[in-house]
């Protein structure tokens, strides 16, 4: 008899985009002109100060393993960030590298979340969160969220989902699918409320530094006892690279230590050089100038979409995502996002990877291609809608 997979994994959702995504890259090797606008990835290169950095550590050859923890000099760095972008006092010592943000989650919930606790979270949301959960033998506890709260968990819709097996609330901000912001005064009684609850506070940060109208704060601005998942894959633009950080509570570090060397021993040791360079002078004079580009290609896709017929109810602060009610033109927006890859080779992502609330409805843009490629995308999508 063959052995089973394990009973965690029947729960554990895919990502749709994946089989679209699949699916474009085989229309590109037959030759066609594929525009993406579906996956989160940057379309600009690794800074070369980056670059660099990382060349240099590799040309040692000494790429030994690092602390568990991280370099002690990026877990300086990063708590002198929180005390300049934020005005945050961060022992360093709370702060942990791990290989990418989902190594973040990965050590946030595995230190803090027991077998059958909940973790509640929007509907709308990334679907590996969820997923994350499953592995600790958790669950989530999905609360459908719209345009009312800025597609944002609330104190008041905590309070009112509250549950006697919640363990916690996350939260993202800016948020994807949407890019909406929970900030300021709602993001402080967000986190009062989980905290008079008894419960953790998981902010997830990761589109930090990616935000066009106002700026956002960190739940550490708030709390000592949140945990803080971020990464240097978004606004520093090393996916690649799998370089992330968690902050965590005092009373967590040594528990993160002990889990960190278990399951990482450590986040690769040239990715970590070159993430200090990162912060250097010039390299963030140039992912300034990369910010300002993203606020314009939003700009631009968000009225041009709204010109087409799709329905925003809130635009985006953050992130580089448009998350578009589709119903004027489908009731079926995987269906709607094949259809378009197949006709018009514009790659798109369905609803249905980010929930269940409407999902039919939206549609998810990715605005990490250049406005001139944008462009071409929304002609073919109009020749699309009105053939």
């Amino acid at each position: 008899m063959k052995q089973q997979v394990a009973d965690r994994m029947r729960g554990m959702s895919a990502f749709y985009v994946m089989e679209l995504l699949q699916r474009a890259k085989q229309l590109e090797a037959e030759g066609r002109d594929i525009i993406h606008m579906e996956i989160g990835e940057p379309d600009f290169p690794t800074p070369q100060a980056v670059i660099d950095a990382g060349r240099a550590l590799l040309k040692t050859g000494e790429v030994k393993y690092t602390a568990a923890a991280g370099l002690p000099e990026l877990r300086r760095c990063l708590a002198e960030h929180y005390q300049q972008q934020y005005g945050v006092q961060l022992d360093p010592a709370r702060v942990f590298i791990t290989p990418g943000a989902s190594g973040a989650f990965l050590l946030a919930f595995g230190i803090s979340l027991n077998p059958g606790e909940q973790v509640m979270m929007a509907d709308p949301c990334y679907p590996c969160n969820d997923n994350f959960v499953r592995l600790f033998d958790g669950h989530t506890h999905f609360v459908n969220v719209d345009a009312e709260t800025q597609y944002q968990l609330t104190a008041e819709l905590i309070s009112q989902n509250w549950r006697e097996s919640s363990k916690g609330v996350l939260v993202a901000s800016p948020s994807n699918p949407t890019g909406t912001l929970l900030a300021g005064a709602a993001l402080k009684q967000a986190i009062d409320q989980v905290q008079q609850l008894n419960g953790c506070f998981y902010s997830d940060e990761i589109y930090h530094g990616l935000i066009y109208d106002q700026p956002a704060v960190s739940a550490l601005a708030y709390s000592d006892e949140a945990f803080v998942i971020n990464s240097f894959s978004k606004y520093f633009g090393m996916t690649g690279w799998r370089v992330g950080w968690l902050v965590v509570p005092e009373h967590f570090v040594e528990a993160a230590e002990k889990l960190a060397q278990n399951i990482f021993i450590s986040t690769p040791t040239h990715s970590q050089y070159a993430a200090l360079a990162a912060f250097g002078t010039e390299n963030m004079a140039e992912l300034e100038r990369r910010r300002l580009e993203f606020k314009a290609r939003r700009d631009f896709l968000y009225v041009n979409l709204i010109r087409l017929g799709f329905k925003i109810a809130c635009k985006p602060e953050g992130a580089f995502y448009i998350y578009a009610d589709c119903s004027q033109f489908t009731d079926n927006s995987f269906e709607f996002c094949r259809r378009l890859l197949e006709q018009e080779g514009v790659a798109v992502t369905p609803g249905r990877d980010f929930g269940d609330y409407r999902a039919e409805q939206h549609i998810r843009f990715a605005y990490t291609s250049s406005i001139d490629r944008m462009a071409a995308a929304l002609n073919r999508l109009e020749r699309f809608l009105c053939p």
